[in-house]
């Protein structure tokens, strides 16, 4: 069932407690999707970059708001939620999916489920998590570190509280992440619960990462470990509408360099538009 579209003029709309927010005039839509610890405001330089050509639209993960309550969403309720917020923002023509960190994990899942409803796809920094590619790419050592860092979040969810706090914006200095520590907090770890101690029945079920649609692979080089296997690059490298592009940052190229990365995004929309 599709919801009313909202006006043009309108910046802000809610679907079941989200609040959506839409800059720009264009006829086509980039729905964009942050992950850990982030919210919305991950996107503010690329919207300003984009606002003039495109609708881009972005919300906060459920529970990643901190003035809110928890609230931990399972792959199936994300999927539906995406579906909704969608369905309301552009009712009549598929969308671009502006994805980064868990927004690349829901973003892919609801892109299997509703591949009519996505024209294209830019990932950041996350490409096929859950193939066996990547599993055979990880070191023990890089298996390891994941398994530190994403098991500690997972706890720091479960306990919760001011220590669940501490531990996550440790875990976030770590991590070298440039989000001020101050908008972060434990109710954001549940996508790390899910992944580890089956939360929500986790991630059970969801789709093997496989895009038909065209794809602007974006990811830092910066890093101990990539979130891709160098088969996920080789395949999209192969496709003419697709394209791969390595920035010499870490995890967080939007922030990193914002600039290139804004001109690099709007570069292929430009040609993928075409």
């Amino acid at each position: 069932m599709q919801h009313p579209s909202p006006s043009i003029t309108e910046s802000r709309f809610s679907i079941d407690g989200v609040d959506c927010f839409v800059d720009g005039t264009g006829q086509q839509t980039v729905v964009m999707i942050h992950g850990w610890p982030d919210t919305h405001r991950l996107w503010d330089s690329t919207v300003e970059a984009l606002k003039g050509h495109y609708r881009c639209l972005r919300f906060t993960l459920p529970g990643f708001d901190l003035m809110q309550a928890d609230r931990a969403t399972s792959l199936t309720q994300m999927t539906a939620l995406f579906s909704k917020i969608v369905d309301a923002a552009s009712p009549d023509q598929p969308v671009t999916l502006l994805l980064h960190d868990w927004g690349c994990m829901f973003g892919y899942e609801y892109a299997a489920q509703h591949p009519d409803r996505v024209a294209r796809i830019v990932a950041v920094d996350i490409g096929d998590h859950n193939s066996l590619a990547f599993q055979k790419s990880l070191t023990t050592q890089a298996k390891l570190q994941v398994f530190i860092y994403q098991f500690w979040l997972a706890i720091a969810w479960k306990l919760g509280g001011a220590l669940g706090d501490r531990m996550t914006r440790g875990m976030a200095r770590a991590l070298r992440c440039p989000t001020p520590p101050s908008t972060m907090g434990w109710k954001m770890n549940y996508p790390y619960a899910m992944q580890w101690l089956g939360l929500l029945g986790g991630f059970r079920g969801a789709a093997k990462v496989a895009p038909s649609c065209p794809v602007l692979y974006i990811y830092g080089e910066r890093k101990p470990f990539m979130f891709h296997s160098p088969r996920w690059i080789a395949r999209l490298a192969e496709r003419p509408d697709c394209a791969v592009q390595a920035f010499p940052t870490g995890h967080w190229v939007m922030v990193q360099q914002p600039a290139a990365f804004n001109q690099c995004v709007a570069s292929w929309l430009e040609k993928a538009s075409a």
